[in-house]
């Protein structure tokens, strides 16, 4: 995150040089796949006020815990395309309507992060990223809209879960709080960014950040050779999907005559993800002077990946693999609501600020199958409710993107139909963890799964 004071700056937050391309106004879903439309989808651009359903349950239950695990914000690509200028776009934060999208607490955080910093500098704070002071976005950089998703991320969740659930008191404890991110600058900013709205001006003397080295999350448990051959297995598939593809590999023959370099070594930059960024913050793709990469180039490789996912789902090698690489994550996660479920009131509410690495696999393992890849600040969240009838009883809601999918998980799809409360059983969800997740592997523990050699 970079603090400057506010300057006048274009409206459209674009250096006048640049060409500005103006995006199709998408409002309702197109009823075929449109690569278009999912790429706007996985912009996330900060627009109209979100309906979600967070918090929802019949008046007689409470909710006694929270666990969301998010992705980043909008980030700077993390591969350039050769030969070609780096996306016209900086990463300093001004808070000032005039550079959008904003957000009305942007100027609050911004002076909240700096007390941040002053608390680093006195020790009494080690994880805080670092605040340089230039514009230019280094390669996978938090932008501007990635900090801005998150402010609207947390105010929405403060609405739900402190205003209307009190989940946290007032007095709250740094006991009552975990908070976990990988070492990246981008997902630690976007952590900090949905945990000011959510408690706005915490004290930075409560805030325990804990670093996980891990994308997957898997702490002390990482060791695991069977998820490693099917990530590979997975791997196999892409490529070999990638080849087939004649208009794949068309449209890469031609960018690459426009950047002037062999087709292999276009490829191997990525050009999608940067070419996302031009897309998500409407400037013109790269051009040179053979020509210009144009929608056309984009909307092919978009649809392909598009295609990936979809094969990704019938292939099942990506579900093995998520399984194996998300139980240490889900098992954490099982363990706390137990304890949480048995009285114990410490980390009622939980943040996991992680990457799209993070999140498919766990949406794959809960048996999400109609779940979007993870746009840019997805959030997916686990709320433990206590019966006030039956105090002894208690259940989850699972919620993607504001979207209440309980009953898309593989462990709790049929329950609704036995069941007049609109939530699972907690024991149908530690019973997935502790046992069921292993069934496809012919195991009964993570250990085994993870060392058990394929015939």
């Amino acid at each position: 995150v970079h603090l400057i004071p506010v300057n006048p700056v274009r409206e459209d937050g674009l250096n006048p040089k640049s060409r500005k391309r103006i995006m199709p106004d998408l409002l309702t879903e197109p009823p075929a796949v449109d690569p278009v439309y999912e790429a706007q989808v996985y912009c996330n651009i900060p627009s109209i006020a979100e309906r979600s359903m967070e918090g929802h349950a019949p008046h007689y239950f409470k909710l006694v815990s929270v666990q969301v695990l998010i992705r980043h914000g909008d980030r700077y690509p993390l591969y350039a395309i050769p030969k070609t200028k780096r996306p016209d776009i900086d990463c300093m934060l001004v808070p000032s309507w005039e550079k959008k999208p904003s957000h009305p607490q942007l100027e609050a955080f911004i002076k909240h992060m700096s007390k941040g910093s002053a608390a680093q500098m006195d020790g009494s704070l080690s994880s805080l990223p670092h605040f340089p002071s230039h514009s230019l976005c280094e390669m996978g950089e938090l932008t501007q809209t990635g900090v801005v998703q998150h402010l609207r991320n947390g105010q929405l969740l403060r609405e739900i879960y402190i205003n209307k659930h009190k989940l946290l008191p007032g007095d709250w404890t740094a006991k009552q709080l975990y908070l976990e991110t990988t070492g990246k600058s981008r997902t630690l900013q976007s952590a900090l960014a949905l945990l000011y709205t959510f408690l706005p001006d915490f004290d930075w003397k409560k805030i325990n950040m804990r670093h996980q080295w891990s994308t997957i999350f898997c702490s002390g448990s990482c060791d695991c050779p069977m998820r490693n051959h099917y990530l590979e297995e997975e791997q196999r598939r892409q490529y070999s999907l990638r080849v087939k593809n004649n208009d794949l590999e068309k449209i890469y023959v031609d960018m690459a005559k426009i950047v002037g370099i062999p087709t292999r070594q276009l490829r191997a930059s990525n050009p999608i993800d940067s070419l996302l960024c031009y897309f998500c913050h409407n400037v013109s793709f790269p051009c040179t002077k053979v020509g210009c990469i144009g929608m056309e180039h984009f909307k092919v490789i978009k649809r392909h990946q598009l295609e990936d996912e979809r094969e990704r789902q019938e292939k099942k090698l990506y579900f093995l693999y998520a399984l194996l690489a998300t139980h240490p994550l889900l098992n954490q996660t099982v363990n706390r609501l137990q304890r949480i479920a048995e009285g114990k009131k410490e980390e009622v509410f939980v943040l996991y600020s992680a990457h799209d690495v993070t999140l498919s696999p766990v949406l794959s393992a809960l048996g999400i199958t109609e779940a979007r890849f993870p746009r840019f600040a997805a959030r997916l969240v686990f709320e433990l409710w206590q019966d006030g009838k039956r105090p002894k009883e208690h259940f989850i809601r699972i919620l993607y993107n504001g979207a209440d999918v309980t009953f898309q998980t593989s462990f709790c799809k049929d329950h609704y139909k036995r069941s007049s409360k609109p939530m699972c059983p907690l024991e149908k969800f530690v019973n997935f963890v502790k046992r069921d997740m292993f069934l496809i592997f012919n195991s009964t523990s993570y250990y085994d799964a993870c060392h058990r050699k394929v015939l």
